[in-house]
């Protein structure tokens, strides 16, 4: 549901505070004088804002005496009472701290909290500020505030002796606007067949110039128990049809292409044996690829390599090739770079791939609702749609399903424009800034539209204007009540700016 803000004119309120002070009579429970001055009365949108002084002028409140000074906004029709300013004694305010921890939770709850209790036990002169908001009524266009005193805390009620002053007209400064962003959200296209795959990386380790895999030798335990996850998770999915499993082989750079080859495929059919030993998939499932010598592989790992001459040595692997690139490298600083690739980086680089090629069935929005409670994966683009408009838009669940939807395609344009408006239904700009920054189809008019609503919300309307031209020039109906909106915050924004520095030449 939007949330409307409306503005309401008062005409004024009269103050029945003065600058006149009270003389203490013999027989009051305090000595001095106590003054009041008012600073303001302001209705904010639906504040209200009471801010006075009271001023004490060598104020000393006899040791078991207490005066209480009682706020209170009166109409024709209500009474309000505000928190009271409380000056005690020194036994009054011992004695009223002792009540304050014998009360009960029950007591606590409704005891009125004053707006400050301060003992009063110090002759020199001093002002204590009066600071008080409070929810705005209509009532209170026409009351006037009073101010009681309550000596001794008896409830024997004097009024302060004060004189009814020139007449203070309420200030008024609209609340700033708060814009309803409208947002536009793109249809995916429908998959006929959801084709996903999955795969992990294992660096089995084998016996030099062997071919046959040893479960239990150095860290092939750890490394094959990830193709076990991963086909293990595929399988119990009731969803899901494994079609293909790719067993890819690469070879670390050093040595001949053939030998290379003859090994990397070797090992691949080794894991290939080693799986149908234990799972009954058709032998027509498994493919082996020889994926060559891992070059990229060593370019990747260089990335990350803090050494001297790493910039040679991607110099060679860039602009040179075959065994003309390995030669190279071998003579590179009479070798040295090529003994700590050889040890350190090379054993990396003899990777095998496993990957698992699988279609999921399509799901009904009913299904869908569900699926993407327990396993989201399963769910396309477009079944991530139909769900989130299940909600309503703009609710909390509505906002999940396109954040969901854009962890798991990250790349797609579509869920990171979705994802944008999500996050610009809730104003958080910065999620939807990074969104639409990596969105390439930046002619869309459901980009248009959340660029503008972006702009908007970050207060900048001429880029607003420009962007929300655009889509509605693209026949996009939510952009027209955007720029209605955005006229609306440029009106709101003139008047406060109008207002504030009335105020401030007046003063």
């Amino acid at each position: 549901m939007r949330m409307m803000t409306r503005y309401i004119t008062l005409a004024w309120v009269v103050l029945l505070l003065g600058t006149l002070t009270t003389v203490a009579q013999s027989k009051s429970s305090y000595n001095g004088t106590i003054g009041i001055t008012p600073v303001r009365v302001l209705q904010a949108g639906e504040t209200l804002h009471v801010e006075m002084d009271f001023i004490l002028d060598h104020v000393k409140v006899r040791s078991a005496g207490a005066v209480d000074l009682i706020p209170r906004l009166v109409s024709s029709t209500d009474t309000l009472e505000l928190p009271r300013v409380s000056l005690k004694g020194r036994n009054e305010y011992a004695n009223y701290e002792r009540v304050r921890s014998l009360m009960s939770r029950a007591e606590d709850a409704t005891y009125l909290v004053p707006y400050r209790v301060d003992k009063s036990v110090r002759t020199e002169s001093r002002t204590i500020e009066y600071r008080h908001t409070l929810p705005y009524e209509s009532w209170m266009a026409g009351a006037r505030l009073e101010v009681q005193r309550d000596e001794c805390g008896c409830g024997e009620i004097a009024w302060m002796d004060v004189v009814k002053v020139d007449t203070v007209t309420l200030d008024v400064i609209p609340v700033p606007y708060q814009v309803i962003p409208y947002l536009a959200y793109v249809q995916p296209v429908p998959e006929p067949v959801k084709n996903r795959e999955k795969q992990v990386e294992m660096f089995l380790d084998f016996v030099v110039n062997q071919t046959v895999i040893r479960p239990e030798y150095m860290n092939n335990p750890r490394e094959l128990a990830k193709i076990h996850a991963m086909i293990d998770e595929l399988r119990v999915d009731k969803d899901i049809t494994i079609k293909r499993l790719n067993i890819i082989g690469y070879a670390s750079p050093e040595g001949s292409l053939a030998n290379n080859k003859r090994l990397s495929e070797g090992r691949a059919l080794a894991l290939k044996n080693y799986l149908s030993s234990r799972y009954t998939f058709a032998p027509s499932l498994y493919h082996i690829v020889f994926g060559g010598e891992n070059w990229e592989g060593l370019r990747k790992a260089l990335v990350n390599l803090d050494i001297e001459y790493k910039s040679e040595v991607e110099a060679v692997i860039n602009f040179y090739d075959g065994q003309e690139r390995k030669i190279r490298l071998m003579s590179l600083r009479g070798g040295e770079p090529y003994r700590y690739l050889l040890r350190n980086i090379y054993p990396t680089l003899r990777v095998a791939i496993g990957k698992a090629e699988y279609q999921v069935k399509n799901f009904n929005v009913e299904e869908a609702r569900e699926v993407i409670k327990i396993r989201p994966q399963n769910l396309s683009l477009n079944e991530m749609y139909l769900v989130a408009n299940t909600y309503s838009n703009g609710s909390q669940e509505f906002i999940d399903v396109f954040e969901t939807a854009v962890r798991l395609f990250p790349e797609d344009d579509v869920a990171r424009l979705n994802a944008a408006a999500a996050a610009l239904s809730r104003r958080d700009t910065i999620t939807a800034e990074r969104y639409l920054g990596l969105v390439k189809q930046k002619g869309l008019p459901e980009y248009a539209n959340a660029a503008g609503v972006l702009a908007l919300l970050k207060g900048d309307y001429d880029t607003a204007a420009r962007f929300l031209q655009a889509a509605m020039n693209a026949g996009l109906e939510v952009a027209g009540k955007n720029m209605e909106e955005l006229e609306k915050k440029r009106i709101n924004a003139i008047e406060i700016n109008s207002r504030v520095n009335n105020k401030q030449t007046n003063q």
